[in-house]
């Protein structure tokens, strides 16, 4: 049995949700191991009319993009910039900037595949600046998704999939943009688990997943839990505030 804690943290008076899956329980909470079926779902897309489409920068959102598509079973397509990224961490933050700054449209690769004949798209991207990458930004600027189902998924180092999909929704008035599914860059690894769970839960494939006990209410946290934050957060590169409150649930 190993401990789950979710623990919020304030930021320039702004309340960030984090969440942190203690080493023990890993692979616990994104197993599915079969305690509740869940229902059918008559929107299930079938893999005929799915596509994955993604952006990605260092390979990370390639590989969660990569796990939807064996699971599903559909196509798949990449969003490319015309110019890439393919700098270091610093080099991609500096050209990023320098495009925010300037206002500049960043160009993208025309797509080698037609997007008329999907229902749904999973649309996934890595997180830069609070939302989706640039060459995702342009993507939904240049297409019109209207009447189409869209399925949001990021890689990040700590946030950032509610803002994206609002951003999404406000980009594609016409289409359903639905929240997907949020993977830490540091938990590439557990992708497959995480992806399953999702994907049964939300109807999109049949089997069945083990239902996890609720959190408990919050509470101030103990200096135990913050170094328990520490040791899996502390590597990240950005501020993640200070630690006011902390929930959790053995499983």
């Amino acid at each position: 049995m190993g401990n789950v804690l979710i623990f919020a943290a304030h930021k320039s008076g702004i309340m960030k949700h984090l969440f942190l899956i203690a080493a023990a329980a890993l692979c616990a909470l994104c197993g599915c191991t079969g305690k509740k079926a869940m229902p059918a779902d008559t929107d299930t897309p079938n893999s005929d009319s799915t596509l994955i489409l993604y952006y990605s920068q260092t390979g990370a959102t390639e590989t969660v993009a990569r796990e939807l598509q064996k699971q599903l079973g559909c196509d798949a397509a990449a969003i490319e910039a015309a110019v890439p990224y393919d700098g270091d961490y610093a080099a991609t933050i500096a050209r990023w900037q320098s495009e925010m700054a300037e206002g500049a449209k960043v160009a993208i690769k025309p797509l080698d595949i037609k997007l008329d004949g999907y229902r749904t798209i999973f649309l996934c991207f890595p997180i830069w600046g609070g939302t989706y990458a640039s060459p995702v930004a342009t993507f939904l600027a240049d297409n019109d998704l209207s009447g189409k189902k869209v399925v949001t998924f990021a890689t990040f180092g700590s946030g950032g999939l509610d803002k994206a999909t609002a951003d999404a929704a406000a980009a594609q008035p016409g289409a359903e943009v639905t929240r997907g599914h949020g993977i830490r860059s540091a938990r590439i690894a557990k992708a497959p688990a995480e992806l399953e769970r999702f994907l049964i839960e939300g109807g999109y494939i049949a089997g069945e997943a083990e239902v996890l006990p609720a959190f408990s209410e919050s509470a101030p946290v103990t200096e135990a839990e913050s170094a328990v934050f520490s040791d899996a957060c502390g590597s990240y590169q950005f501020p993640l505030g200070t630690l006011v409150e902390v929930a959790s649930r053995a499983i």
